[in-house]
């Protein structure tokens, strides 16, 4: 069955916790150190996707994937830039399925007025850079020692890619 990227719904809540606890609980790719709760995992989405976007990637009826966008920094210069990140189940890894992810969440973030996509990859990710680098993002630096998890410290990379030059709207 093909692979289908549609905008997520909080139903899809528990498929995709499903797919990032265990990235938390034994990777340093998320400096979270605990998963969130059911509830907490849900009103990102809906925050996500009230804001920004979130998709999900689906095959065979299984959630197989999500990207979204949130917010960079609070200040308000900063309100046309977009953090964004994306996460495949382990079973479905190295078949693009991210790279789909990411140019569906780019055309709409996008269309909604965003200008900039940032992404930061805690190091050693030779995946996740390739991918970042695949969609077109380029780096701009790095981070030291700037997360402590699983007793030692990780630096992270950061990577920018434009999606417009300029917003369509003006909002706050």
């Amino acid at each position: 069955m093909p692979l289908t990227i549609r905008s997520a719904t909080p139903d899809d809540a528990a498929a995709l916790l499903a797919i990032y606890a265990p990235i938390v609980e034994t990777t340093t790719i998320s400096f979270e150190t605990e998963p969130p709760t059911l509830e907490e995992f849900t009103a990102r989405i809906q925050k996500a996707i009230a804001k920004w976007a979130w998709l999900v990637a689906e095959q065979d009826g299984q959630c197989v994937g999500y990207a979204y966008g949130s917010m960079h920094r609070e200040r308000a210069a900063y309100r046309y830039s977009v953090e964004v990140s994306a996460y495949v189940a382990e079973s479905a890894r190295r078949r693009g399925i991210g790279a789909l992810l990411y140019r569906e969440l780019f055309t709409a973030l996008a269309a909604r007025g965003y200008c900039n996509a940032l992404a930061g990859i805690a190091l050693p990710n030779e995946g996740s850079v390739a991918l970042h680098e695949s969609v077109g993002f380029t780096a701009v630096g790095v981070f030291r020692n700037i997360g402590w998890k699983f007793g030692a410290w990780h630096d992270v990379a950061w990577f920018e890619r434009q999606l417009r030059d300029q917003p369509t709207q003006v909002f706050q």
